[in-house]
């Protein structure tokens, strides 16, 4: 037997009344028509569904247990209908989101982690891009956002705001060769067998350009793609590193020495894409959670909460 949704509506709200005037108003109906569909119900259940008294109307046993079948089918009916109208809400893109090396290892991260718990709706493309290509890709309006190296992006015509400290420093095992310094020029530092991070990755092509063509000849005893794992590697004594000072946790026990080579102060940028004159509300969101995020990470850097 097939029950119309509307009147099983009605018969819950008659019941919850005690009456079928009160009823009726709720389903914005009339009383003849709302008593129509009750005894229709009726009719297609082969059974008296409610009790006429003087002063309303209560369930009879059958009533009764319409009237509870009727809650459940209601309450899966609306939950089938959000499932299915959340995939015919048109799809919205994901910001896209790009940063170096550095900015990925936990300023991002960190970001995300609180963007995305406040904002369940939006979605984010967060990738690793070099300066020059976040820089492009933000010009062409292919990209929302990125945090990006100052003296790489300079006179871009991007809409840009200082973020952090993103200077790098050399590091080595504690009471190792770099133990009672303070600094050191990268050309000393290349004295000694080092670990590097791979070719293509952002930092280490960061360094290379900054060192030009005339750049001392370096041992790495080994590459690795992530900081985390060269920053183990240095501090287990496998060889000196150059890292952003903010990767490095102050419970880590490390040498840890300024770099003179002036190339080694930079500071992040956070960059706006082309339509940073009219930002989408969800850009302007992630912005600010990035903002907290640089501003909440004291120097020396902490864990990234788990997601």
């Amino acid at each position: 037997m097939r029950y119309d949704l509307d009147d099983l509506r009605l018969f819950r709200h008659i019941v919850a009344e005690g009456s079928i005037t009160a009823g009726a108003r709720r389903m914005h109906l009339s009383l003849p028509s709302a008593s129509a569909r009750v005894r229709s119900l009726e009719h297609h259940a082969g059974v008296a569904l409610l009790i006429r008294e003087r002063r309303g109307v209560r369930p009879t046993p059958a009533g009764t247990a319409l009237a509870r079948h009727a809650r459940d089918v209601l309450a899966q009916t609306a939950r089938l209908e959000s499932a299915v109208a959340s995939y015919a809400r048109p799809p919205t893109a994901p910001l896209t989101l790009l940063g170096g090396g550095s900015a990925m290892h936990r300023l991002v991260p960190r970001a995300l982690v609180s963007f995305l718990r406040a904002h369940p709706d939006v979605d984010v493309a967060a990738s690793e891009s070099r300066t020059p290509r976040t820089v492009r890709m933000l010009a062409d309006g292919e990209a929302d956002l990125g945090v990006v190296l100052d003296n790489e992006a300079r006179d871009c015509g991007l809409t840009m705001e200082p973020l952090g400290d993103d200077s790098l420093v050399v590091i080595g095992q504690s009471g190792g060769i770099l133990a009672g310094r303070t600094a050191v020029a990268y050309r000393e530092v290349a004295e000694h067998p080092l670990v590097g991070l791979d070719s293509g990755s952002s930092l280490r092509r960061w360094i290379e350009k900054n060192l030009g063509p005339h750049a001392p000849a370096v041992r790495y005893r080994t590459t690795v793609a992530h900081l985390n794992t060269l920053v183990s590697l240095a501090a287990a004594g496998v060889g000196l590193a150059v890292v952003p000072r903010r990767v490095l946790a102050p419970s880590q026990p490390l040498d840890v020495c300024e770099l003179r080579d002036p190339w080694s102060h930079r500071r992040h940028l956070l960059a706006w894409g082309a339509k940073a004159q009219a930002p989408s509300t969800a850009t302007a969101a992630l912005a600010e959670h990035l903002r907290h995020a640089a501003m909440s990470e004291p120097e020396g850097g902490e864990g990234v909460p788990a997601m």
